[in-house]
């Protein structure tokens, strides 16, 4: 039987291996400097920090293990924003039931410790983030350990810092007890055919659903907003996933929070009984 750590690293594998996600690196499709191999490496070098968050270690100190173990490759930052969303579920699953509730008493329960361990992840690879809000220039995460300073004085927690990232999605995830992912997890359990596929699948649903915050990040409004109603249109039937993912592609369009959600989904599904 797999541990929560164990089930973490396979849905980082299983969620790159998915096919086509539209934008994203898959086992088809890599992207000019970032290819499927870097994110196999990501996930082997990520299990160390995902077995600290299993054994009882705080959520930031596994967080930024995992980020320094998921680096371990020529690629660059892969993984940062699944880490994320992976290190307090597998905190929560191997404690006791994995639910919503429990989760995002994980997530209120981190210190200010535990955010200062959050920003030094980031000086492990670069992370495309948007400006920090007016009179937050202090707590930019690009700062890395040097915002810690200014977190310990204000008395940030991890969770604290979440709240106020608004309009992130996984940070509207870390404060919200993961609805999306809960959600898509349980689609996953009643969905059809290998893991993989079903990854693949509810990438599409959740593009479909939401603007991408990473496409919004990187590509600007217009693209975030073009890439959901595509999504759609593919789950219609009225766009070739596959066509689109190949476009997605050539054009650096890439929704990386999408791809987070569905693979903390796909771990929660694991974890309730996703069979592989």
């Amino acid at each position: 039987m797999r541990s929560p750590a164990n089930n973490a690293q396979l849905a980082l594998l299983l969620e790159v291996a998915g096919t086509p996600k539209p934008g994203n690196v898959d086992r088809h499709r890599d992207h000019p400097d970032l290819h499927f191999d870097h994110f196999l490496a990501g996930a082997v070098g990520s299990l160390s920090g995902l077995r600290r968050a299993e054994s009882g270690a705080p959520v930031g100190e596994a967080f930024e293990a995992a980020v320094e173990g998921m680096s371990d490759q020529r690629g660059g930052n892969t993984q940062f924003g699944c880490l994320l969303l992976l290190v307090p579920l597998v905190r929560t699953a191997a404690t006791g039931d994995l639910t919503r509730e429990r989760a995002r008493e994980t997530c209120e329960a981190t210190t200010v410790a535990d955010a200062a361990d959050f920003y030094r992840a980031f000086e492990h690879v670069d992370v495309a983030v948007d400006d920090p809000p007016e009179g937050m220039d202090a707590l930019d995460v690009r700062r890395g350990a040097d915002a810690v300073p200014a977190l310990e004085e204000r008395g940030l927690t991890l969770y604290d810092v979440m709240g106020r990232s608004e309009g992130d999605g996984n940070a509207d995830e870390w404060t919200d007890g993961f609805p999306r992912v809960f959600r898509e997890a349980e689609r996953m359990l009643d969905d059809a055919g290998l893991a993989s596929e079903r990854g693949a699948r509810a990438f599409l649903r959740l593009l479909a659903e939401r603007e991408d915050g990473f496409v919004r990040t990187t590509s600007g409004p217009e693209a975030a907003r073009e890439a959901r109603e595509r999504a759609a249109a593919a789950l219609d039937g009225a766009e070739d996933p596959e066509d689109l993912a190949e476009e997605f592609v050539e054009r650096g369009i890439n929704p990386g929070t999408t791809a987070d959600l569905t693979c903390a989904a796909l771990f929660v599904a694991l974890e309730r009984g996703l069979d592989v």
